[in-house]
């Protein structure tokens, strides 16, 4: 996939945590084992640092899954590190919520966050629970 070619766009509001969700309905990609399409949706939330992704680059990476045969574990999995990667920020969520398929779904959820992020979520959480 070419990752590197994902547009990105300076963060508008740095100095805030905002949460950003992109919902792509209509993914798809092949089967390993059968070669038959698979079809999902793909949801990235993430909470930008210095950087925004550029929504039709991103309609663009995902297209790329659309001919490879692969498992969805690894598919959303490989979403989060390629997006991780070419943005970074500083919290993303990757849900891939795969259609029926021989009477079962699927839904794969993988998740990243900075260090730094972490700190701050856990002291906010504890402010909570000390004022609640």
């Amino acid at each position: 996939m070419p990752s590197e070619l994902i547009e990105t766009f300076p963060n508008p509001k740095p100095s805030r945590d905002y949460e950003i969700a992109i919902c792509c309905p209509e993914f798809t990609s092949l089967c390993p084992k059968t070669g038959l399409p698979d079809f999902g949706e793909i949801r990235v939330t993430y909470v930008p640092d210095a950087r925004c992704i550029e929504l039709k680059a991103l309609k663009y990476y995902l297209i790329g899954f659309r001919d490879r045969g692969i498992c969805y574990e690894q598919v959303t999995n490989q979403i989060l590190d390629d997006l991780d990667a070419v943005w970074a920020p500083r919290r993303m969520v990757v849900v891939g919520d795969f259609s029926a398929r021989g009477g079962s779904t699927t839904t794969v959820t993988a998740s990243y966050e900075t260090p730094e992020y972490s700190k701050k979520s856990e002291v906010r959480r504890q402010q909570s629970e000390a004022d609640g």
